[in-house]
């Protein structure tokens, strides 16, 4: 019988998926992009290392860029750009030449659900926690979904990667809650809400009690430093995109929640 090659192969191929956080902007001049980056996480880096994809779409015919800043911008927060896709083929051409490649852009329906990630207890709610991975609930297929049932003071976070966010408790001023999917809130929320963390233009943001800093859906965001209008404040309210239709891009809308 031939014997078998036990030779160790110096190079293997394995297919592996990887999560990758799209990130759409409406700007490449890095100061708007820090500053838009400080009002949505801080001042502290909030990923952890993730692979990103900018997405070029909403700039028009924008030819150039000054990648470096843009990407020392983005590393600022943990993010590590590794290509762009969509833009006009000249601004394309200034990322490759500056090692980001082009990706193919993929529409999915909006009905696509967020991939699934592993169980993990839920975090304790008294201390600052970020990239908490979310608690598996129901059978096999079923969403991800973290719950929260303590209330969070100032300075603290939660970030429900992967899935949807349910808070039991108030969100005080200073606390941030963050979800791949859509937060409920069934207490006041008086801090700051980013749904869509990852891109998903379907998340939604749903609170019994509105009196936000600021929320945000897939990154588009809105502050009120200024107060809630009146029309919305303490009362239930919903957060989501408008349609995307080619022509509007969508825009971010806060609505009265009809609960009966």
């Amino acid at each position: 019988m031939p014997q078998a090659n036990n030779k160790l192969q110096l190079i293997e191929f394995k297919g592996i998926t990887l999560p990758v956080v799209a990130v759409t902007v409406r700007s490449l001049q890095p100061d708007a992009l820090a500053k838009a980056a400080s009002a949505l996480f801080g001042d502290d880096p909030f990923f952890d290392g993730d692979a990103a994809v900018l997405e070029l779409s909403q700039l028009g015919d924008l030819a150039e860029a000054d990648w470096p800043r843009v990407h020392r911008v983005l590393k600022l927060y943990g993010l590590n750009v590794i290509g762009v896709r969509g833009g006009s083929e000249e601004l394309r051409q200034t990322a490759a030449a500056v090692g980001l490649p082009a990706y193919a852009s993929v529409h999915r329906s909006p009905a696509t659900p967020a991939p699934e990630m592993p169980p993990a207890p839920p975090p304790a709610a008294e201390e600052p926690v970020a990239n908490a991975a979310p608690t598996s609930v129901g059978s096999s297929g079923v969403k991800p979904t973290l719950f929260v049932d303590r209330p969070l003071r100032s300075g603290q976070q939660v970030y429900a990667r992967g899935g949807d966010l349910v808070v039991l408790a108030a969100v005080n001023a200073g606390a941030e809650v963050i979800a791949d999917g859509s937060i409920h809130i069934y207490a006041p929320l008086r801090g700051r809400a980013l749904a869509g963390a990852s891109g998903a233009e379907d998340a939604r943001i749903l609170c019994t009690r509105f009196d936000a800093e600021l929320v945000s859906i897939a990154g588009l965001y809105r502050t009120f430093d200024a107060g809630v209008p009146a029309a919305m404040a303490g009362k239930p309210v919903q957060v989501r995109l408008t349609e995307n239709t080619g022509d509007d891009p969508g825009r971010l809308l806060v609505e009265p929640l009809k609960t009966d």
